[in-house]
């Protein structure tokens, strides 16, 4: 009977192991993506973001050419976004913004989401936005899931 408990205890040990490493090599591999991704420009991200697009909704070649379009605009805002938070990071007398500062960009996000989501609403068809939707929101449920994940990794 020891010796049973031995053995389910070290294959129960075993198993946590290698979980652990499982996580540890996914997390890597991610930092990786995300510095090659840091590296590309507004207009390789842009083709990158089309053709992702046009595998998942099947676009036609105009839908393909308007996204393009709309995808370079915000590869290109993304890219001067991240310029500038580097640079302020960077200097010496870095401090965080004011309330208003922080109400301000936020609602600057949100107007600029709207405006993106009514010109891809008048490129796709309805099924074709409806899927589009559909795939947002699960990518944004995936994030808020790694969000939570790492606060409580945090708390450990």
């Amino acid at each position: 009977m020891k010796k049973a408990i031995i053995i389910a205890l070290a294959l129960v040990a075993f198993q946590v192991n290698a979980q652990e490493r499982k996580k540890d090599f996914k997390k890597g591999e991610r930092k990786e993506r995300m510095e090659m991704m840091k590296d590309l420009t507004p207009e390789e991200f842009a083709t990158l973001q089309t053709k992702r697009m046009t595998l998942e909704l099947d676009l036609t070649e105009k839908q393909q050419e308007q996204m393009q379009a709309i995808h370079l605009e915000e590869a290109q805002l993304r890219k001067a976004q991240m310029e500038e938070r580097q640079k302020l990071k960077d200097s010496d007398d870095a401090e965080k913004p004011s309330k208003d500062e922080m109400v301000k960009r936020m609602n600057d996000r949100l107007d600029h989401q709207i405006e993106v989501k009514q010109k891809v609403k008048n490129i796709l068809n309805a099924e074709q936005f409806e899927k589009w939707e559909e795939s947002k929101a699960k990518h944004k449920d995936k994030r808020g899931k790694r969000k939570m994940m790492k606060k409580e990794h945090n708390r450990d």
